[in-house]
C-alpha cells in the first residue's frame, strides 16, 4: 500500500508546470497522436495504433514503418522524429509533438522549417497534464487516452469524415496521372493480369490507331501489333510475366509496329514492365514504346556520310579500304587479281582558281559520273579528296585488263564539259598497282598506285603508268624534298643566280634572267629540275616565286645605284603564281618597295599560262603594260604558237626555246622553225631572244637571221650576284660579234 505521501507524489501535480507542444496543421485538418521523445513512448505507438487509433485505420504501414526508429542521441532523435511528423502530415495526418523539454520544441520547430522550406510560426497549443517527474507518467497518460471511449469515438468520427476526402483525392490523382501520361511523347499501354488493355495514352492511340475507349478490354496483341523481323509477336504474356515476377524487359531490336488498318511497319523500341499493386504483386503490364524511324534515318545518314564523299556521293577512303580488303580476300579463291587505279586531274587547280569553286565542284561531279560509266557493277569508284579519285577493279584476270580500263577512263575524262556556259577541257593521269604483285593490303596498293600516278605526270600527263618498285624510292625522295622546301625559306637556303642576255649586234650585256637555286645544307646545290616540280605541285612555288621576284628587283636596283645598269631583269612566273589573286598587286608592291624602275622588269610566262586564261588574262597584261612592266613569252614554239594570241595579247618579247636553237648545230637542215620565229617576231615588232646558245655556230646563225639577243652557256652559265657584277664590269669575254 502506498502511503498518502507516496500517493501525493505519484499523483499529477495540479500546480506543476504545464508542458507545451506545437501543433502543425495538415491539409485535412485532422489531428491525432502525441509522440514523446523517449524510446519507450515510441515503442508504444504500435500498441496505441493497433488499439483503435485512426492512424492505424488510415495508413497502418506508416505507423509500422516509423515505430522501428532507434533513438540514440537527443538531437539526432528529435530530427528523426521531425522527419516522421513531416512525412505523416504529407499523407493527410495531423500530428502533435510533445516533449518535457522546451528546448526540444524549439529544435523541432527549426527542423520542421528546414524540411518544409519555410519558417513555421507556432500555432495552437495543447496542454497535457504531466507530472514533472519523468516520461513514465507520460506513457501512462497516453495509455489512459487510449482507453478513453470518448477519444476513440472522436477518432472514428474523424476517420468517417476523412474517407470521402481520400476518395476525392484518389480521383484527382488519377486525373493528374492521365494528363501526365498524355503529355508523354512515348506510347504507354496498361493491361490487367489477363493481358487485356485498360489504358492507352494519346501517343499510343496515335501510333496504334486505336482509341482508348475502343481498345479497353481487348487483348494487348490485337491493339499493339509489335513484331520482330520474322513477323512474330514480341510482347510477353501478362500472366506468365506476373508469375515470374519479371523485371523490366526491353523489346528486341528491329521491332516494328503495325498500325490498325495499315500494313505500314513503323520501327519502334521500348520496354515491358510488370505493374504492381500495393502489396508488390504484379497485376498487369505496362508497355512503353516510341517511334524510332527518324532516329534510324539519322543513324543511316550518319553512317552514309562517314563512308561517302559529300560532293560526289562516291565511297570515301574508309569504304574504299574496306572494299579493297574484301576483294583481296576473295581474289585468291577465284584465281583472280585486284587492281587499284589512282587518278589525278591534270589541270583542275587552274579551273578551280580561275572560274571558282562552284564550277570546280560541278566539274568533279561530272568526272565522277563519267568514271561510273566506265566501270563494271562489281567495281568501285571512290573520291579521296580534291581532284583525286581511286578505282577498284575487284576481279581481273590479268594486269592488261586494268590498262584497258585506264584507256577508257582517259578517253571519257578528256571529252569537253559544258558547265555554267563554259566549255572546259580536263585530262587525268593514272597510276596502277596490282594485287598481289604490288602490295598485299589496301594501304600499300593505294600508296603504290599514287607513286605510279606521279610518274605518269612526269611522263607528260594524260597517260597511265603501272607501278614499279623504283617509283617508291622516287616517291620517298619527293616527300623528303617537299618537307625540306617548307623549311628552306625560313632558313634562307635559296639564292638567285643571274644569266646574262647579250645584244647580238653590240655584244653588250643588256639584261639578265633571274634563276632560283637551292643550297641544301646536306645535299649541296639541288638542281632546279628536282625541286621546282615539287614546289609547283605542293603550292610552295608561290612564296618561293615572291621571294625571287623581290630579291631580283632589289639586286638590280643595287647594281643601278653603283652604275651597273641593266635594261631588263627577267623573272620566270609559274602558272600557279600567275593565277594567285594577289599576284598583280604584289608585283607593283615589290617595285615600289625596292625602287626599281618598272620598265626594267620583264615577266616571263609560258604559252600554256596565257592560253588557259585567254579571256581574263588580257586585262592583267594590259595593266602591266600600262605600269611599264614588260611581258615575255618563254619557250616559244613548244606550246600553242598561235599567231592570233600574239596579236591579241600585249607582248614585248619572244624567247625561242633552246630545243630549237640546238637544232642549228645538230641538224642544220631543220632550222626553218628558228628562222620563222625570228621573222614572226620582227613582223610584230617584238624583241626576239634565242635561249640555250652553246656554240659559235648557233650564235652565228642567230646573228645572220637578225635575232636581237641571246643567252646561254656560250656567254656564261648562271652565276651568283657578285660574280655577275664582275661580268657587267668586264663583259662576257667573247670575240667581236659580226652584224648581219
Amino acid at each position: 500500500m502506498k502511503t498518502s505521501e507516496e500517493k501525493k507524489k505519484s499523483a499529477p501535480d495540479s500546480g506543476a508546470k504545464k508542458r507545451r507542444c506545437t501543433r502543425y496543421p495538415c491539409s485535412s485538418g485532422v489531428e491525432a497522436l502525441d509522440i514523446q521523445s523517449d524510446t519507450r513512448v515510441v515503442g508504444r505507438i504500435a500498441d496505441i495504433a493497433s488499439g483503435g487509433c485512426y492512424v492505424d485505420t488510415i495508413n497502418p504501414f506508416a505507423v509500422k514503418a516509423k515505430v522501428a526508429l532507434t533513438i540514440t542521441k537527443d538531437q539526432q532523435s528529435f530530427k528523426c522524429l521531425a522527419e516522421v511528423v513531416y512525412s505523416w502530415m504529407g499523407m493527410g495526418m495531423g500530428l502533435m509533438f510533445t516533449s518535457a523539454e522546451p528546448e526540444h520544441l524549439r529544435m523541432l520547430d527549426e527542423w520542421m522549417a528546414e524540411l518544409s522550406g519555410s519558417s513555421r510560426a507556432q500555432a495552437d497549443t495543447l496542454h497535457v497534464e504531466v507530472d514533472a517527474s519523468g516520461p513514465s507518467n507520460f506513457i501512462e497518460a497516453l495509455e489512459a487516452q487510449r482507453r478513453d471511449p470518448e477519444l476513440e469515438a472522436r477518432a472514428a468520427e474523424r476517420v468517417a469524415k476523412l474517407q470521402p476526402s481520400l476518395e476525392e483525392a484518389m480521383v484527382a490523382e488519377n486525373a493528374r496521372a492521365r494528363v501526365t501520361l498524355d503529355c508523354v511523347a512515348d506510347a504507354v499501354i496498361f493491361t490487367n493480369i489477363s493481358g487485356e488493355v485498360t489504358f492507352l495514352n494519346v501517343a499510343a492511340e496515335r501510333m496504334t490507331g486505336w482509341a482508348c475507349s475502343d481498345a479497353t478490354g481487348r487483348p494487348l496483341a490485337e491493339i499493339a501489333r509489335i513484331t520482330d523481323s520474322a513477323a512474330q509477336s514480341v510482347l510477353p504474356d501478362g500472366m506468365k510475366m506476373a508469375k515470374g515476377q519479371s523485371e523490366t524487359q526491353p523489346l528486341p531490336s528491329n521491332c516494328h509496329l503495325l498500325k490498325r488498318g495499315s500494313d505500314v511497319a513503323t520501327p519502334v523500341e521500348g520496354s515491358v514492365s510488370p505493374a504492381n499493386d500495393g502489396q508488390g504483386r504484379a497485376n498487369g503490364l505496362v508497355v512503353v514504346f516510341r517511334d524510332v524511324s527518324a532516329a534510324q534515318a539519322m543513324s543511316k545518314q550518319i553512317t552514309y556520310s562517314a563512308e561517302h564523299d559529300l560532293l560526289t556521293g562516291l565511297p570515301n577512303r574508309t569504304l574504299l579500304n574496306d572494299r579493297i580488303d574484301q576483294a583481296i580476300v576473295l581474289a585468291p579463291r577465284h584465281n583472280k587479281k585486284v587492281a587499284v587505279l589512282f587518278l589525278d586531274l591534270d589541270s583542275f587547280k587552274y579551273i578551280n582558281d580561275s572560274l571558282g569553286h562552284s564550277v570546280g565542284d560541278k566539274l568533279l561531279q561530272s568526272v565522277a559520273s563519267r568514271l561510273g560509266y566506265c566501270m563494271r557493277l562489281s567495281d568501285t569508284v571512290s573520291r579521296l579528296g580534291g581532284d583525286e579519285f581511286v578505282v577498284l577493279l575487284s576481279e581481273i584476270a590479268q594486269a592488261e585488263d586494268a590498262a584497258l580500263t585506264a584507256r577508257r577512263i582517259l578517253q571519257a575524262v578528256q571529252e569537253v564539259y559544258h558547265i555554267d556556259n563554259h566549255e572546259l577541257h580536263a585530262t587525268t593521269s593514272i597510276g596502277i598497282s596490282v594485287y598481289p604483285d604490288d602490295g598485299l593490303n589496301a594501304e600499300t596498293l593505294v600508296k603504290n598506285a599514287d607513286a605510279a600516278m606521279y610518274q605518269a605526270k612526269e611522263n607528260g600527263r594524260h597517260s597511265y603508268q603501272f607501278f614499279k618498285p623504283a617509283m617508291n624510292v622516287r616517291a620517298v625522295e619527293r616527300q623528303t624534298i617537299e618537307e625540306s622546301l617548307r623549311r628552306a625559306l625560313e632558313r634562307q637556303e635559296f639564292a638567285v643566280y643571274y644569266q646574262p642576255t647579250v645584244d647580238l649586234k653590240t655584244g653588250v650585256i643588256t639584261g639578265a634572267e633571274a634563276l632560283v637555286r637551292w643550297m641544301h645544307p646536306k645535299r649541296g646545290l639541288v638542281p632546279p629540275g628536282e625541286f621546282i616540280p615539287v614546289a609547283e605541285d605542293s603550292g610552295l612555288i608561290v612564296p618561293i616565286g615572291q621571294w625571287v621576284l623581290r630579291e631580283a628587283c632589289r639586286q638590280t636596283r643595287v647594281w643601278a645605284d653603283v652604275g651597273l645598269s641593266l635594261q631588263s631583269i627577267a623573272v620566270n612566273i609559274s602558272a600557279i603564281e600567275f593565277r594567285n589573286d594577289s599576284f598583280l598587286e604584289n608585283v607593283f608592291t615589290v617595285l615600289r618597295q625596292t625602287g626599281l624602275d618598272p620598265t626594267c622588269l620583264e615577266l616571263e610566262l609560258t604559252e600554256t599560262v596565257l592560253m588557259k586564261r585567254a579571256d581574263s588574262i588580257v586585262s592583267i597584261l594590259k595593266t602591266f603594260r600600262a605600269g611599264g612592266v614588260r611581258i615575255a613569252i618563254d619557250d616559244f614554239g613548244t606550246g600553242y604558237s598561235s599567231l592570233s594570241y600574239l596579236r591579241k595579247f600585249p607582248i614585248d618579247v619572244l624567247k625561242i626555246d633552246q630545243a630549237f636553237v640546238r637544232q642549228i648545230s645538230a641538224t642544220p637542215s631543220e632550222t626553218a622553225i628558228v628562222n620563222a620565229i625570228i621573222s614572226l617576231g620582227r613582223s610584230l615588232n617584238l624583241r626576239v631572244i634565242g635561249e640555250g646558245v652553246e656554240t659559235a655556230v648557233e650564235l652565228a646563225f642567230l646573228q645572220a637571221h637578225q635575232c636581237d639577243a641571246a643567252q646561254g652557256f656560250f656567254f656564261s652559265k648562271p652565276v651568283p650576284a657578285k660574280q655577275f657584277a664582275k661580268l657587267l664590269e668586264t663583259g662576257v669575254g667573247i670575240p667581236v660579234l659580226q652584224n648581219s
